[in-house]
């Protein structure tokens, strides 16, 4: 039973993200990392994505059993009540909220409440099964993990905040127009109304390349920006530039899916790259590195007391 309410949080989803939250979170550290803080942002994230990918499962029971790929869900096979499954969604991302109210701040609480309300509230329950727009308004609650871990430590909404939660939105459209490409006649038995579907495989061709070109110059604007270092931009660079081109290379594509799949694997390789060296490769100011180096060298209680000292002359 336990193995059931845990495939109902989607892990694979909730691993995915934690990956991301720590790429924005150690961002915004430079450096200078609070273990506790990273520890509670992190489980507080994924209650609350977990959370979403409950309610997910319980709003989608109908068009799953469609789909070859998630006919064997848990509430579709019936393993786990669905009323069970709305009381396990709810405690989650309670849960998730109040530990996240208690150990960051507002602005990362009100970040992942609108990455949730955009999930469930417009993505499942209304646009995934009306709009071919749903994948790019769904984008944004997949983008709000690393803006949350960002901002768990900033406590502001800035420029860095803004090219990640772009970084990771524009992402999210060429990593879910190919899952639709390979996944076509499970959309299309559940009359899901994904661009492939309904404009066509050769109009997602186009909307992938456009949107990889979108992303690779989005996530040069860390280091540009001063936000990530040189070994970030070059990481950056040549996998943006490798996806851009394995996107190009599906207008000749003999196998259309088998494209599609390779497409997907590698958006996922990128995506874990950048936040893994977003994570290490970060550029400080001078004081923000002075400040580190003497935290370390002298202890932050040391420092704290010459602060006030010198401040008191």
């Amino acid at each position: 039973m336990f193995k059931q309410y845990l495939l109902l949080t989607k892990p694979g989803i909730v691993f995915g993200n934690m990956i991301s939250v720590a790429g924005g979170f150690f961002l915004a550290s430079k450096g200078d990392i609070d273990l506790m803080l990273f520890l509670a942002t992190a489980l507080g994230v994924a209650l609350v994505i977990a959370s979403g990918c409950v309610f997910n499962n319980y709003i989608d029971m109908d068009i799953d059993e469609k789909m070859e790929r998630t006919k064997n869900r848990v509430l579709v096979k019936g393993l786990v009540p669905p009323t069970h499954a709305i009381v396990y969604a709810c405690i989650l991302g309670i849960a998730g909220v109040a530990l996240l109210y208690k150990a960051t701040n507002l602005l990362a609480v009100a970040l992942v409440l609108m990455g949730f309300v955009v999930y469930v509230g417009l993505y499942s329950l209304y646009l995934k099964r009306n709009s071919v727009y749903g994948t790019l308004v769904g984008s944004l609650s997949g983008a709000a993990p690393p803006v949350v871990g960002y901002c768990a430590v900033s406590n502001e909404f800035d420029m860095g905040a803004a090219i990640l939660l772009l970084i990771f939105s524009l992402w999210q459209m060429p990593h879910s127009y190919a899952i639709a490409i390979f996944r076509f006649n499970d959309y299309q038995a559940a009359n899901i109304p994904v661009l492939p579907v309904i404009k066509g495989v050769p109009a997602a061709k186009r909307s992938i390349v456009l949107y990889i070109a979108a992303f690779l110059v989005a996530t040069l604007m860390l280091t540009i920006s001063g936000y990530a270092g040189y070994s970030y931009f070059v990481v950056a660079a040549v996998s943006g530039a490798y996806w851009l081109w394995m996107g190009v290379s599906g207008y000749k594509a003999v196998d259309d899916k088998v494209w599609a799949r390779k497409l997907f694997v590698f958006s996922i390789v990128t995506i874990t790259a950048l936040s893994v060296m977003m994570s290490v490769d970060f550029q400080a100011t001078p004081s923000q590195m002075l400040m580190t180096s003497v935290n370390h060298i002298c202890g932050a209680d040391n420092v704290s007391g010459f602060c006030a000292a010198f401040a008191s002359r």
